[in-house]
């Protein structure tokens, strides 16, 4: 079959239209672009911080997320440094202040300093999460312990319980030089 002028215009419509975006992605790349590779070895470190482990007496996975353990990852939205973190999410029978006081027993035995809370609320049971830091082999670490899981694809099933994420994080280069590495991160 002969081409026709209107099906070379289609195909070289087509091949633009697939090209650009590759080069645009390849010359993000060339300028400093992914500042998450090479990563992996710090990822790991990560993901074997104690802490991702401790959780209280009767914590569990939440039904939808049983054999599901740490899960690493790097976030790179090229506007600061990336921030490499390790989390876990637990269903818990009980209440946030009891999360909150295991945590905070635990991460003080373990050498960890409580941060300020970045929104306080009154009521103990109505906290959105907590922090400590601490620096460990020269990098500036964020423990977090954050119940804010509505937004979690799939939402955690936790029965009557609550559902919380505990997570360690670090900027890649494990700085805190211009305070990236805050509560809530």
């Amino acid at each position: 079959m002969f081409s026709t002028p209107h099906s070379v215009s289609s195909r070289v419509g087509l091949a633009v239209t697939l090209f650009l975006p590759a080069a645009f992605l390849g010359a993000c790349t060339a300028i400093g672009g992914n500042g998450c590779q090479g990563n992996q070895d710090e990822l790991k470190r990560l993901a074997a911080q104690p802490l991702l482990d401790a959780a209280p007496t009767h914590a569990t996975a939440p039904a939808n997320y049983h054999g599901q353990q740490v899960t690493t990852a790097c976030d790179d939205d090229s506007s600061g440094k990336p921030w490499l973190h390790a989390d876990r999410i637990y269903a818990f029978p009980g209440s946030r202040a009891d999360v909150i006081a295991h945590y905070t027993r635990a991460a003080s035995a373990a050498g960890w300093r409580y941060e300020r809370n970045p929104s306080p609320i009154a009521a103990p049971d109505t906290v959105e999460g907590a922090c400590w830091t601490r620096t460990d082999n020269g990098r500036h670490l964020l423990l977090n312990v954050d119940f804010r899981t509505d937004a979690y694809t799939p939402r955690p099933q936790v029965g009557t319980g609550i559902a919380y994420e505990v997570s360690v994080g670090t900027t890649s280069n494990g700085s805190n030089d211009d305070g990236e590495a805050t509560c809530w991160h």
